[in-house]
């Protein structure tokens, strides 16, 4: 049924759906990757998608920036739509000069500074990880376009303009590969309401250094992330 963000009829989404931040990424994703797409919902311009792949139905959806946005979707499509699979497709910023522009993470993990896992775990620290499963078949798909892939941990970040900078050698201290905004809420959002979650991001920039990906880069990466995510799902 309709919700207030969404507005698809029961039924119009696959039980698995990639999501970029960028609805215009998920319009992307059903014109150059899916067979026979269709629009099933555009509620605020937060577009979404179904269609084939490979014979295989799935869907693609927007779920803007930030946790709070991404959360109202990815809970309304789990408990009102019966989608049972979600995966974050974006980008991520590298914290440490160990990873490379263009390397695909795959989160195993994501650490946070927001506050939502600790409200919906009553106020302990909750352990916000991946599907092992989603995780084990995207880093085989990668392997398979020999493409490099990093598996570990993300940082998702409620401000994009942090204040304070210096997280970011702590970040690199204890192993954390990239920041992004979004991942430690998905796996939250996903542990409280029975789906699998997975994280994969293309690394667009190098915060310790201020290298970044060209436009043509990053369309480039994106292209094989997504690639080797559908790859994986059917696999």
């Amino acid at each position: 049924m309709a919700t207030p963000h969404i507005n698809a009829a029961d039924g119009a989404f696959a039980e698995t759906i990639l999501m970029p931040g960028d609805p215009l990424r998920a319009k992307y994703i059903a014109e150059h990757f899916f067979e026979n797409a269709e629009e099933v919902t555009n509620v605020r311009n937060m577009l979404g998608y179904t269609g084939t792949y490979k014979g295989m139905r799935i869907s693609t959806m927007g779920s803007g920036m930030g946790i709070p946005s991404a959360s109202i979707y990815y809970k309304e499509l789990i408990t009102e739509y019966g989608v049972k699979n979600i995966i974050r497709v974006g980008s991520c910023g590298a914290v440490s000069t160990d990873v490379k522009l263009r390397d695909i993470v795959i989160a195993q993990g994501a650490c946070t500074d927001s506050n939502v896992n600790r409200i919906r775990f009553r106020g302990y620290d909750f352990a916000a990880i991946a599907d092992f499963g989603l995780l084990e078949k995207a880093v085989n798909a990668a392997r398979a376009h020999e493409l490099p892939v990093r598996v570990g941990n993300l940082f998702s970040a409620d401000l994009f303009y942090t204040p304070e900078p210096e997280m970011f050698e702590i970040m690199a201290k204890h192993g954390v590969l990239g920041v992004d905004m979004e991942a430690a809420g998905l796996y939250g959002v996903a542990a409280e309401f029975g789906a699998k979650a997975l994280t994969i991001c293309t690394v667009s920039d190098i915060i310790p250094t201020g290298e970044k990906m060209s436009s043509d880069d990053r369309q480039n990466s994106f292209n094989e992330m997504i690639q080797i995510t559908l790859d994986s799902v059917i696999a």
